[in-house]
């Protein structure tokens, strides 16, 4: 069995019993990065093989990975943080098993894409999610120019460093459009930022950005 098994997006606290079981039962383990899932291991008091499974690897690692799965190895798939494939590694080689008739399965649980949808109090259906704005600042705009024009909530996952810049840009678009900046989900430091693009360029302006981010505009026809 291959399992994808999601994993907190901040607190550890927020792992699933069946994650927990699952982890323990697996003869190895693919992470994004093995030295970042060691210090979740390490907390859940679990030792096990690893193998890394990242973005640029993860084409080269799928014959060895569907081999091991066909010689029986219980595999369990994590990614740094939340649900495997979405913006993570884990889709290609997903696709793999099926295509191979590889039996495989994936566990619900943490995602920072729903936790910052429910909790921007935007209107949670019908949403999209586009993973990472783009890094070029001209595509990047036609990104968020569609976001704008949608009628649904439209989900980015943004860069710390990027988000000055994204902000300018939607000032540029629709300067008294709202938005929504998620920051840090789960997390000590978690907050929430409501208002026009101006408003919030203007508070992060005066302080220097961290964390994980997500961004989100809302429908064009919502209130």
């Amino acid at each position: 069995m291959i399992t994808f098994v999601p994993t907190p997006i901040g607190n550890l606290g927020d792992i699933t019993l069946r994650a927990i079981k699952t982890l323990r039962e697996a003869d190895l383990i693919a992470c994004e990065d093995t030295r970042h899932s060691l210090r979740l291991l390490n907390h859940l008091e679990i030792s096990k093989p690893l193998i890394s499974l990242h973005d640029h690897n993860e084409q080269q690692r799928i014959p060895e990975l569907i081999g091991k799965a066909q010689d029986g190895t219980n595999l369990a798939i994590i990614s740094d943080a939340g649900t495997p494939c979405l913006s993570d590694p884990g889709h290609r080689f997903l696709k793999a098993c099926r295509d191979e008739g590889i039996k495989f399965t994936v566990l619900p649980g943490p995602s920072a894409i729903t936790t910052a949808l429910v909790a921007s109090g935007f209107p949670p259906h019908p949403f999209s999610f586009h993973g990472f704005l783009h890094v070029k600042k001209g595509k990047r705009g036609k990104q968020l120019q569609a976001a704008i024009d949608s009628s649904e909530t439209t989900l980015f996952f943004e860069s710390p460093h990027r988000l000055p810049s994204t902000l300018e840009i939607l000032c540029e678009l629709a300067p008294e459009g709202r938005i929504c900046v998620a920051r840090e989900l789960t997390k000590t430091f978690e907050t929430l930022h409501h208002g026009t693009a101006l408003e919030i360029r203007e508070h992060f302006s005066e302080r220097k950005v961290k964390g994980e981010i997500v961004l989100l505009i809302p429908p064009h026809s919502s209130d």
